[in-house]
């Protein structure tokens, strides 16, 4: 455990999320092998993920982040959605892939991929490394998943409480008191 004062307990190993992330990139990198791809990581969370997936595409990708705020400050959602990072690559006439860390709710990554397409994508895709399509607030299907993972916290590999447990190789349950 790699904090022995606080309550993790490991739910994805290493090795297994790097497997499941070639195994990731091998399916986008053949389905999307004509076309002009963006990787778009949404920050803070996706990083990890996209690097590591960006390294095993087997096409050409551009790499850019976003960066979209609906907590202001709490653990809960305020609803409202702000875009606080551009994404700085013109996409007109490419597919993008928005990259997410973990997609629960989907308000978030819907207004995000309303917002790209209005910006004139060829398309727009959604991979995330983790999904918890039980918590969905609205209709919403992920084009690329890694693992569904229906319960519980997560933190690691780019996931965090606090800002902290980001930089974790593995994934972790994080169990909180009360």
């Amino acid at each position: 455990m790699p904090f022995q004062e606080d309550p993790l307990y490991l739910v994805l190993k290493p090795e297994k999320i790097q497997d499941r992330i070639a195994e990731l990139a091998k399916e986008i990198s053949e389905e999307l092998k004509d076309q002009k791809v963006v990787l778009l990581g949404v920050l803070k969370g996706a990083f990890l993920f996209l690097a590591d997936l960006a390294r095993k595409m087997e096409i050409p990708v551009s790499v850019d982040f976003v960066r979209v705020s609906s907590y202001g400050g709490n653990t809960e959602s305020s609803g409202k959605i702000t875009l606080t990072k551009a994404c700085e690559i013109d996409v007109t006439d490419c597919t993008v892939i928005v990259i997410e860390d973990i997609v629960d709710t989907g308000f978030t990554l819907t207004w995000l991929v309303d917002h790209l397409k209005a910006q004139g994508c060829r398309q727009v895709k959604t991979c995330s490394l983790v999904d918890k399509p039980e918590r969905r607030g609205i209709d919403l299907k992920i084009d690329y998943v890694g693992f569904n993972i229906p319960e519980g916290f997560l933190v690691g590999y780019g996931m965090d409480y606090d800002e902290r447990y980001r930089q974790l190789p593995g994934i972790y349950e994080l169990k909180l008191e009360g």
